[in-house]
C-alpha cells in the first residue's frame, strides 16, 4: 500500500465535491459527502490518484 505524502493530500480535491481527500487504504475518499450524502471514493492505481468515478453496468457508483 503507498501512503501519499502530505503534501500532495493538501492540495488534491474532490472533482465533484471539491472537499479535500482523505486516504483510506488503497482509496481516496472525499470529506464532504457526494450527491447521495456518502462521502466518494476514488482509486489508488500503483500509487497514482485516479479521480475519475468509475461505474458499474447498472449505472450505480460504486
Amino acid at each position: 500500500m503507498t501512503n501519499l505524502p502530505d503534501s500532495l493530500l493538501d492540495v488534491l480535491r474532490c472533482p465533484v465535491t471539491r472537499s479535500k481527500l482523505v486516504q483510506d487504504g488503497t482509496v481516496l475518499r472525499s470529506s464532504e459527502p457526494g450527491p447521495d450524502g456518502r462521502p466518494l471514493s476514488y482509486r489508488l492505481d500503483e500509487g497514482i490518484p485516479v479521480l475519475l468515478r468509475a461505474e458499474s453496468p447498472d449505472g450505480v457508483h460504486p
